[in-house]
């Protein structure tokens, strides 16, 4: 059986695991034990190793000719040390397939244009630009190597248990309207499926816009989330206003505003989303909440 390694076996890749655990020997890097052993539950063989200690990750050369990569660079900078140690070790005997989460901030602000793939990463963020300094990096590594890559750009990632509920509950300010952002959003299920089906089918090397077939403003997004949840409705102020009151980080995703094409995806690597809406999709979190009673 075919050996897959997974870097970054979170949330989302979680979800894939039983369809990837009938395909593979699925192996992944554990960073402590608490996390080898609830890897082992899930039908998984850990690996010791941490991606801020180049030195521990010497057992994953020449590991498995699959690579399933998800986890994010560090929290500073503009680079990632992480992909550098990770592809240092890797290109000892080099992968046949790498698929690789990323994000869809890589492209920067767009001023609400339809985005495909061909646009050119202008990340604006320090924390995009990391992205983006992982994907070059990925990108040569498999151009020298002859592995194929496969980079999946992600936007806003929902499913019941991972909601901005916590926001609407402290009354969190959006954007008055005539200043909001588009943003986009996929279904932890859908992208979870996506990057395993990306293993398998699409050119040797392509990026994908991974999100649904949504077109929604962030104020109408969580205006529908406090609607279908029976939260009330989040405050609109000025994006002065707004930038007062939240934090750094929250006040940069409006600075952003981009509408991301997902038609490449969809005809390549054949992908039938099961939350195509938006609104759709939160109305089963809605349903599936852990807190529903």
């Amino acid at each position: 059986m075919n050996r897959l390694l997974i870097v970054g076996c979170g949330d989302v890749l979680t979800r894939a695991l039983p369809w990837l655990c009938q395909r593979f020997q699925v192996y992944a890097l554990a960073r402590g034990a608490e996390a080898a052993a609830r890897l082992r539950v899930l039908g998984v063989r850990p690996v010791a190793g941490d991606l801020d200690d180049p030195a521990s990750l010497a057992r994953l050369a020449g590991l498995a000719e699959w690579v399933l990569h998800a986890a994010p660079p560090p929290g500073q900078g503009e680079d990632d040390p992480r992909m550098r140690a990770l592809l240092a070790v890797l290109v000892r005997r080099a992968p046949r397939r790498i698929v690789y989460v990323g994000t869809s901030g890589v492209y920067g602000d767009c001023g609400g244009a339809v985005v495909t793939e061909t646009r050119p990463l202008r990340a604006s963020t320090a924390r995009a630009k990391r992205r983006v300094a992982a994907e070059l990096r990925l990108r040569a590594f498999a151009l020298s190597s002859g592995c194929a890559l496969r980079v999946l750009r992600v936007p806003g990632i929902y499913a019941a248990d991972r909601l901005s509920l916590a926001r609407l509950q402290r009354g969190d300010p959006v954007l008055r309207r005539e200043e909001d952002v588009f943003t986009n959003h996929v279904h932890a299920e859908d992208l979870a499926r996506a990057a395993a089906l990306a293993l398998f089918r699409g050119p040797r090397l392509r990026s994908f816009n991974l999100c649904d077939d949504s077109c929604l403003a962030m104020g109408d997004y969580f205006e529908a989330m406090a609607d279908i949840f029976g939260l009330p409705r989040p405050p609109r102020m000025s994006r002065a206003e707004c930038l007062k009151r939240l934090s750094p980080a929250m006040a940069s995703f409006m600075g952003e505003s981009r509408r991301l094409d997902n038609t490449r995806a969809k005809r390549e690597l054949r992908l039938r989303l099961s939350y195509p809406e938006v609104l759709a999709g939160l109305r089963a979190a809605r349903d599936a909440h852990p807190d529903k009673e």
